[in-house]
């Protein structure tokens, strides 16, 4: 047993040396080394648990005080002879009431403070190791007698009414060598190893009162490596010991039924008295404040709020008394459970997750590899972190699965509760160091060169001009994403030269601030930069990191509708944070100057398609009503037009671009808010040809590519046929406008009258995917362009106009 203990305590010792070497330690003890490694989640929900313990064990060793002090003096049952000193009455509540007499006493000195407490335990201790001497010495000048048994639990003698002490024998030794478990006389129980072993750890989690005391020492770093690693090492030998000089001297049934047979065997009996009082009253004590300590440290950390307000008040000196006061009438109510052994179960699991978390600290600080763990105490490794954690679960268990279950649970309970409602800390935490551990690897095994369409996903690039007009469409891209990589991006014009620091950092976290309160996975990328287009080409370039790169660039439809500010409507934003929101600029009104012109607004899209992205272009997307706001009854519709609108002659449904907008739209009916969505594909054909055909062809290919949608034919011979009056118009002409093919034929009209036509098939779908066409190849001719695409989107609401260059469907398995 004491080297199961000792194993556990010397690898927990191994951790919370090696973290208190690694800076400064305040108050609170294990509980402030695991907040500051681990974060307050696990900080707060262990903090408490180490509390209840140390409160538990406080009131373990008062009970174990009290039965000292009956056994000496408490008058003896009817008919049994009794010393002139046993006089003290017996029963529950009497027993009660000299526990609350020594526990007041253990207040009075934890009162006074820490130099009083530290001057009482220095004397205790001189007093016990006197004691101690006189025990070992008894062993061997004592001769052998013969031991009066104390009665049972009902109250009458054991069945032998006296025992051995043999003095040393190789006989005695043989016959305790193996274990033979029996009832407890005090309780009536059956012993066993587990019920043993809650009972006897209780010894020895005396070695955490000193980093208890982180907060009063003078040097914490410097005392708690030396004083705990002294402290294990010398019970460790001293306990094994006593058991040796014991198994040699007294006989089984002395030690099964008298558990003051040490008293019985002194060379004078009141020295062992002595002893077990102050030992008992020492650690009762050393609990007491060392449970004030860690919640004097949980309610300055603000953890629990205004729960543990009052236990931050302190004294002129610095000492915690409402915390001290707290702690003594928890102790006072576990007072009442009455016998020691039926809180040692509990007191020894509560402290072995103590113990698991601390080497979880330090398993978790030497696994993040950060280069600030430097700790000047280096005799530890991962691996004793594991052994310990391995070795506090198997022996919690081992005592008792119910305790053990209801314990870890109650942990976890907390846990939930304070990450969710608990501040926010400053302290650092470890989840972000391993997470960037872990994703450093991770990415570095992502090789692009192992991509495939089959498990291609969009990764999306949205350039936001200004969050405060386009939450709609950040809230739409986040769902289109289907769990890729999802960037915000921002050009600050601006230049470098001329500011004295860059403004982006502060800007940075009203963006982030944003992101957490729209609930979106995306990551921000701002920058500076002299113009719109040469930050968007600088975005393009190093967004995203390995394998995890933008392949997808998002832009808001340039036009000239007036913007409303949303982020002041938006139920997620309250009025009483616009401070967070004041880098954001206002909503750009009509007749102010734009910062980006047609011209460049378009080469954004010629660049994004030379390097190789596709391209989305969102138009009114302010007017999107997500299909949460729809209704449970409402079916949302996303329409899809797989054809280039602005070439009619050359309309085609399988190329590359066709697919990626079929892809972009099943994606979107994939996302979890737009599952209910139906899916309705529109077929442009004129009446000379053959409808049918091309819809079956058509609906194999959604078959192979697994897409669920609705057809639907749609003739446009009215609307072709003013293109092809500008044909023949046009016709013996050289194309002077450069545009790819025929697109710069194309009219107003024409396009008007397909406007219309996608109009008259559906008013109001939620959300419309066009087919976007390139730029043209003359860069004088993007103004034309720009107003083309105007033109066919004119009163659509929400509408997407996607471009794809990458192949993205595939029919394989």
């Amino acid at each position: 047993m004491f080297v199961v203990a000792y194993f556990i305590i010397g690898l927990t010792v191994l951790s919370v040396c090696a973290i208190s070497t690694n800076g400064a330690l305040d108050a609170g003890g294990a509980y402030y080394m695991i907040s500051r490694a681990l974060g307050p989640e696990f900080g707060g929900s262990i903090g408490i648990m180490f509390f209840l313990a140390n409160v538990c064990a406080s009131a373990l060793y008062i009970l174990g005080l009290v039965e000292a002090v009956v056994d000496d003096f408490g008058a003896p049952a009817e008919g049994v002879a009794g010393s002139a000193t046993q006089v003290l009455p017996r029963g529950y509540w009497f027993d009660l009431l000299y526990g609350t007499v020594f526990l007041f006493l253990c207040l009075l000195v934890c009162l006074v403070g820490a130099g009083i407490y530290a001057k009482a335990t220095f004397l205790i201790f001189l007093i016990v190791m006197l004691v101690l001497g006189t025990v070992c010495l008894s062993f061997f000048v004592v001769a052998p007698r013969k031991v009066k048994l104390p009665p049972g639990i009902d109250g009458n003698s054991t069945e032998q009414g006296n025992a051995s002490f043999t003095g040393f024998k190789h006989s005695t030794l043989q016959a305790n060598l193996f274990a033979d478990y029996s009832v407890d006389y005090t309780t009536g129980r059956l012993m066993s190893f587990s019920t043993v072993f809650a009972v006897m750890f209780n010894g020895c989690t005396g070695i955490m009162a000193g980093s208890n005391m982180s907060g009063d020492l003078k040097r914490p770093s410097y005392s708690i490596p030396r004083g705990t690693i002294t402290a294990v090492i010398f019970t460790y030998i001293v306990y094994n010991l006593l058991a040796f000089l014991l198994s040699c001297t007294c006989d089984r049934l002395l030690l099964q039924r008298d558990y003051s047979f040490l008293r019985d065997i002194n060379i004078w009996p009141p020295f062992v008295i002595i002893g077990v009082y102050c030992s008992t009253l020492s650690a009762a004590m050393s609990n007491l404040i060392g449970a004030s300590r860690i919640l004097y440290a949980l309610a300055k950390d603000d953890l629990f709020g205004k729960v543990l307000g009052p236990a931050k008040r302190t004294s002129h000196d610095g000492n915690p008394w409402m915390a001290v006061i707290f702690s003594w009438i928890l102790v006072q109510l576990v007072l009442f459970s009455g016998k020691l052994n039926t809180i040692a179960a509990v007191v020894t699991i509560f402290f072995l997750l103590v113990y698991a978390t601390v080497d979880l600290a330090c398993l978790a600080l030497e696994w993040a590899s950060a280069p600030n763990f430097r700790p000047t105490f280096r005799y530890f490794t991962w691996h004793t972190c594991v052994l310990g954690i391995a070795g506090c679960f198997v022996m919690v268990f081992l005592i008792s699965p119910i305790y053990a279950s209801a314990s870890v649970a109650f942990m976890v309970v907390l846990l939930v509760a304070l990450h969710y409602l608990s501040p926010s800390s400053s302290w650092g935490y470890i989840s972000q160091a391993l997470i960037f551990h872990q994703v450093r690897k991770y990415l570095l095994m992502l090789d692009i060169r192992k991509e495939h369409v089959k498990f291609w996903r969009p990764q999306v690039l949205l350039m936001v001009r200004n969050p405060r007009t386009s939450l709609q469409l950040i809230s739409f891209i986040n769902d289109l994403k289907k769990s890729g990589l999802y960037v915000l991006g921002h050009v600050e014009l601006d230049d470098l030269d001329s500011l004295p620091s860059d403004p982006l950092p502060h800007q940075s976290d009203s963006w982030l601030h944003l992101v957490d309160r729209l609930n979106i996975k995306a990551f921000v990328n701002l920058t500076l930069s002299d113009s719109i287009r040469h930050g968007t080409q600088q975005l393009l370039f190093i967004s995203g990191l390995g394998g995890m790169r933008p392949n997808t660039i998002a832009l808001g439809f340039y036009d000239d509708t007036a913007s409303e500010d949303r982020l002041s409507q938006h139920p997620a934003f309250s009025s009483g944070e616009e401070v967070a929101w004041q880098n954001f600029p206002p909503p750009w009104t009509s007749g102010t100057q734009k910062c980006l012109s047609p011209r460049e607004y378009v080469a954004i899209i010629a660049d994004a398609l030379k390097m190789q992205r596709n391209v989305l272009l969102a138009r009114s997307f302010e007017e999107l009503k997500p299909p949460q706001e729809l209704g449970w009854r409402a079916q949302p519709l996303i329409d899809v037009w797989p054809i280039n609108l602005l070439r009619p002659d050359s309309a085609h449904y399988v190329n590359t671009c066709s697919l990626f907008l079929l892809q972009m739209a099943c994606v979107l009916a994939m996302a979890r808010a737009w599952r209910r969505a139906r899916l309705r594909l529109f077929l442009c054909m004129e009446s000379g040809a053959r409808p049918r055909g091309q819809e079956d062809k058509l609906r194999q290919l959604l078959k192979d590519l697994r897409i669920q949608a609705d057809i639907h034919t749609v003739l446009w011979d009215s609307a072709v046929a003013l293109h092809w009056h500008r044909q023949q118009q046009m016709a013996g002409d050289t194309d002077a406008f450069g545009f790819s093919g025929n697109a710069a034929q194309v009219t107003d009209e024409y396009l008007s009258a397909v406007n219309q036509l996608i109009l008259q098939q559906s008013s109001a779908p939620t959300v419309r995917f066009l087919y976007l066409p390139r730029p043209p190849a003359n860069t004088r001719l993007y103004g034309r362009y720009l107003e083309q695409l105007e033109v066919l989107t004119r009163g659509l609401g929400p509408t997407l106009l996607v471009h794809g260059v990458s192949a993205v469907t595939s029919t394989e398995l």
